[in-house]
């Protein structure tokens, strides 16, 4: 099983939108800016996020992308699956025919570390993600300060 970079990216790109949207919509320039990411693989992204409905689009003078629910309300499955259709660590695409038309040795085992990732990654929302990163930087700040 891997993880593409379409699915990191895709995750990337909707963090960073989360935590930017409290102003508005954001400029896939910007993300693709604050993230290193290319701005014509950001729209492809965004073309797929959109049609997941978990984001839309803004159009005029202060378009952009808009988070389509609460970050509270989004986790990473299912970014993850609107980039990438889904994870599977088995051979068969969960299909169970992956040794001549019936299950191999060790099909059970991937399809139990398919649900086992996807519980956690359904698990996890932007929203946890951010709240997380903050208060990584508010230690960060309380460490610095007692330094000095």
């Amino acid at each position: 099983m891997r993880l593409t970079t379409k699915g990191r990216f895709a995750v990337t790109a909707m963090i960073d939108l989360a935590m930017n949207a409290q102003h508005g919509a954001v400029k896939l320039s910007a993300i693709s800016e604050r993230q290193n990411i290319s701005l014509s693989y950001l729209e492809q992204l965004f073309g797929k996020l959109r049609r997941a409905r978990l984001v839309e689009s803004l159009r005029g003078p202060g378009g952009g992308y808009i988070l389509a629910a609460p970050a509270a309300q989004i986790n990473i499955a299912q970014i993850i699956c609107a980039a990438e259709d889904k994870l599977d660590a088995t051979q068969c695409s969960s299909q169970a025919n992956c040794h001549h038309g019936t299950p191999c040795l060790t099909h059970d085992l991937w399809e139990n570390l398919n649900q086992t990732i996807n519980r956690y990654l359904s698990s996890v929302t932007l929203q946890s993600i951010i709240e997380q990163k903050n208060n990584d930087a508010d230690h960060k700040v309380v460490t610095l300060t007692h330094i000095h």
